[in-house]
């Protein structure tokens, strides 16, 4: 016990120690090769230049101001921090240890009123490692728990949340980002186990969510129908109702992508769709709905009957589509290298190298609605800015400078304390570490 206490104290240590200068300095990365992903496009040779946390300006002839630090790129590439999609990070810690998993519930009245921002722990060691991959930013997905066909079992996974991914204690950058949902096999488990009760479940528990809206007054006074869900799920789903906030929807098989999109245009609210292994066989299909996509790159197995059609061609196909795809990796507790790794095989089957870079950063950005302060080096964004070793879709490079919100992170994380703490000798250390 006296070892799990000294361990935990030094992790303790390690999140306190693993914040940079401050944010408040000017700092400029000169000699850059800058990819921007906003209108600036590519900057073979050029100046980020970074002011009390945000982009202050970029190009190729920025005049740096006196008294800027200057991190001299050497004609490195340069470009916006990764945003990790698909995962609980922050949210999750241990698979399989349930007292540090809190990205969903099986039990209990709550489904869509489900916010993963009370499950946040800024202290999580995983977020150190996703630093050292180049990661800036993740969504925090809610996950469907529960036994399929289990009575009770709920459609709604709950609000997923956008964090950052810099050192300290305030991580959260925007709650209710988006309402995650199952559309596929799991989904019509939790509906009784068929697609057939799934949608016009999902159809009758939007309207409940406008009945309560338009009947709020004689809800409270008890003069309404009961509802099937409870206050906070139908409170949660007014976001959906209204536009402000997309359902976040798993699916795979092409049928179910159509008849998830016709739901939505019925139902007149925004998605983004996640998985959809065969949605280029439907590719045209959401390109006309202009529905953005999160996938992983890497399916092209026919582990299940609602993904027998996977490729590896998913990404590039989807794209020349004209579809917005955001790449993860192969599972929620996966981040920043896998991320990578994903988006970079997407780019040895089809996908050009500038759209790969762009789903990893600018189109999560807009499909989440954080385009205005993400996923691109701008003027007024956050200072999320990554100088790589080499190709960033390429994993044999790494991320030599990590920047986010203007502060320049250490490339430490608790597993590289360990390693370096009992790589020294014994001397001096309690006698267990003998």
């Amino acid at each position: 016990m006296r070892k799990i206490r000294n361990l935990l104290c030094a992790a303790s240590v390690t999140s306190a120690a693993l914040v940079g200068p401050a944010a408040g300095e000017t700092l400029a990365i000169t000699h850059a090769h800058i990819h921007t992903m906003g209108r600036a496009g590519e900057i073979a040779s050029g100046t980020v230049l970074i002011e009390n946390g945000r982009i202050a300006a970029v190009g190729g002839d920025i005049a740096v101001p006196a008294g800027a630090r200057i991190i001299d790129a050497h004609g490195r590439i340069v470009t916006p921090g990764l945003i990790v999609t698909g995962s609980t990070i922050g949210a999750d810690e241990i698979e399989g240890v349930d007292p540090t998993v809190g990205s969903g519930v099986e039990g209990g009245p709550l489904s869509a009123g489900f916010d993963i921002q009370y499950s946040l722990n800024p202290d999580s060691t995983l977020l150190p490692i996703e630093r050292l991959t180049g990661a800036t930013s993740a969504l925090v997905t809610p996950e469907l728990r529960g036994r399929r066909g289990q009575s009770g079992d709920k459609l709604f996974a709950g609000q997923a949340a956008m964090i950052t991914l810099g050192a300290g204690p305030d991580i959260l950058l925007r709650p209710h980002v988006a309402m995650g949902v199952d559309a596929g096999d799991q989904g019509a488990g939790h509906a009784g186990g068929s697609r057939g009760a799934l949608l016009p479940e999902l159809h009758g528990l939007l309207a409940e969510a406008r009945d309560y809206r338009r009947n709020r007054a004689a809800y409270e006074q008890n003069r309404v129908r009961p509802f099937t869900l409870p206050r906070e799920d139908l409170e949660a789903l007014g976001a959906v109702i209204d536009g402000r906030e997309p359902l976040l929807v798993e699916v795979h098989r092409a049928s179910d992508i159509r008849q998830i999109l016709a739901f939505a245009k019925a139902e007149k609210v925004r998605l983004v769709l996640s998985g959809v292994e065969e949605g280029w066989r439907v590719a045209s299909d959401i390109a006309a709905a202009q529905t953005p996509v999160m996938l992983d790159s890497d399916e092209d197995l026919p582990v299940s009957f609602e993904k027998l059609s996977s490729t590896l061609e998913n990404a590039a196909r989807l794209t020349a589509a004209g579809v917005s795809v955001s790449i993860h990796g192969p599972n929620l507790v996966t981040g920043g290298k896998a991320v990578r790794l994903a988006a970079g095989r997407a780019v040895g089957h089809g996908l050009p190298w500038a759209a790969g870079l762009a789903a990893v950063t600018i189109n999560p950005a807009r499909a989440l609605g954080m385009a205005d302060s993400l996923g691109s080096i701008e003027p007024g964004k956050s200072a999320d800015v990554v100088v790589w070793s080499g190709d960033p879709l390429d994993t044999s490079g790494a991320a030599d400078v990590v920047i986010i919100k203007g502060r320049e992170q250490t490339g430490r994380s608790r597993q590289l304390e360990l390693r370096d703490r009992y790589l020294q000798p014994a001397d001096g250390l309690p006698p267990q570490y003998h």
